[in-house]
């Protein structure tokens, strides 16, 4: 349990004092997670269903939600929904082994991340701090002013890494940013063949315990956003069992 501990000061010393939004109808497991977050310096900020989690976020800042499935009045994956069409804050959902469509559903609404129940305390706030971690970075590039304009336009899509926005034929694309990093990525090496393990190594730090399924939940959701026709892809071209790769414009 000690070095359980350790490794949770270790990994919340690269955060700063995050608020973070817990939701799930069973009670207990809501002051299960409180305790885990709290011990480690965050600030807990509780509902338990997806209409209390929709006005808590409305109404105070919050940094990153968790949020079960399975829940009255509306459930984590329409209420993921809704949020993702006002929030880019990073969302974390719950499920049983149970639920697995339910979880690939989530990650296709706009979810981050899941935690499969049960889980460790481990487990969960290493996710937590990863996901901080990246929306921070997002967040700062967002905020960021005085950069000189940086835009990738290919094809007809356009990437603005000072706004960190996404266009296709003109039109502005909401795209998480998990999706934004994928993209990104891509562009970054377009013409380029990147393997699916390349990928999970480059956006989630390592890609040990990471399922390529996440993978493909995202790439079909962003492919869903910018290609019209997702059967005939004018960006991202899948190199069938070995990865991905950005058509460059000439081709």
């Amino acid at each position: 349990m000690r070095d359980f501990r350790q490794a949770f000061r270790m990994m919340r010393e690269v955060c700063k004092v995050a608020n973070i939004l817990v939701c799930d109808d069973d009670k207990d497991i809501v002051e299960a997670i409180s305790i885990y977050l709290e011990q480690e310096g965050y600030t807990v900020l509780k509902a338990y269903d997806g209409v209390e989690a929709i006005n808590v976020l409305r109404s105070q800042p919050v940094d990153l939600l968790i949020i079960d499935i399975m829940m009255p009045k509306l459930d984590g994956i329409r209420a993921t929904l809704k949020i993702r069409e006002e929030n880019p804050l990073p969302i974390i959902i719950l499920s049983a082994k149970s639920e697995e469509v339910d979880k690939i559903m989530g990650l296709n609404m706009g979810a981050d991340d899941y935690v499969t129940k049960p889980f460790t305390p481990l487990e969960l706030l290493a996710r937590v701090n990863s996901q901080l971690r990246r929306y921070r970075r997002f967040m700062e590039k967002l905020g960021d002013k005085e950069k000189t304009q940086n835009i990738h336009v290919i094809g007809g899509l356009e990437l603005d890494e000072d706004r960190v926005e996404v266009r296709v034929d003109g039109e502005l694309v909401k795209v998480t940013p998990m999706e934004y990093k994928i993209l990104k990525l891509l562009i970054d090496n377009r013409g380029k063949v990147l393997t699916h393990n390349y990928i999970l190594g480059q956006i989630w730090g390592s890609a040990q315990g990471v399922e390529a399924a996440n993978l493909r939940v995202f790439m079909a959701a962003l492919r869903r956003k910018i290609e019209k026709d997702p059967g005939n892809c004018r960006f991202i071209l899948t190199e069938i069992g070995v990865g991905y790769r950005f058509r460059e414009a000439t081709e």
